[in-house]
C-alpha cells in the first residue's frame, strides 16, 4: 500500500510540474522583411522561449505599442508579449527570463531604438540599456549591457 500511495503522489507532482516546465511563448509583432526583429526572435527562441510573429502594417504596430503603455520614446521595432508583459525592442533573453522570475509590477521592458549589440543587432561593445517600463509611464534601469 505504501508504494502504491509513492507512485500515485509521484505521478501528481509531475502532472503539476509540467506547466512550470513549459516554455514561455512570446508572441512578437513586427513589420514584413525586418531582418533585426527576425534576428531577436532566433536570440529568444535559442534561449528556449516559443515564439510566434505577426506582421502588421507601420501604424497598426504603432497603435499596438502606445496601447502596451509604452511612450514613445520608449519604442522599438518590434513589439513581443509575454507572461503579462510587454517586451519591446531588443531585449535580452536573460532579462526577459528574470522578469518572469521576479515579477514586478510593471507594465514591461524595452530597449529604445536598435542599438548595436543588442540582441539581433550584430555584435558591438556599445553600452546600452534595458529599462523597466512601470505602471505610470516611467522608466528605470533594469540592466546595463554589455555586463
Amino acid at each position: 500500500m505504501r508504494i502504491k500511495r509513492t507512485t500515485i503522489l509521484a505521478g501528481a507532482l509531475a502532472f503539476f510540474s509540467l506547466p512550470a516546465l513549459a516554455a514561455e511563448t512570446v508572441d512578437v509583432f513586427s513589420t514584413s522583411g525586418c531582418g533585426c526583429c527576425i534576428g531577436w526572435i532566433k536570440h529568444m527562441q535559442e534561449a528556449g522561449f516559443e515564439v510566434t510573429n505577426e506582421n502588421l502594417a507601420m501604424a497598426d504596430l504603432y497603435a499596438k505599442k502606445i496601447d502596451a503603455g509604452l511612450k514613445p520614446a520608449q519604442t522599438s521595432c518590434h513589439t513581443g508579449f509575454v507572461g503579462g508583459y510587454v517586451v519591446e525592442g531588443h531585449v535580452p533573453a536573460a532579462e526577459v527570463k528574470r522578469l518572469l522570475a521576479e515579477r514586478p509590477d510593471a507594465v514591461g521592458l524595452t530597449v529604445p531604438g536598435m542599438p548595436a549589440g543588442s540582441p539581433g543587432m550584430g555584435t558591438s561593445d556599445q553600452p546600452y540599456e534595458v529599462l523597466l517600463v512601470g505602471r505610470d509611464g516611467t522608466s528605470t534601469v533594469y540592466a546595463s549591457y554589455p555586463k
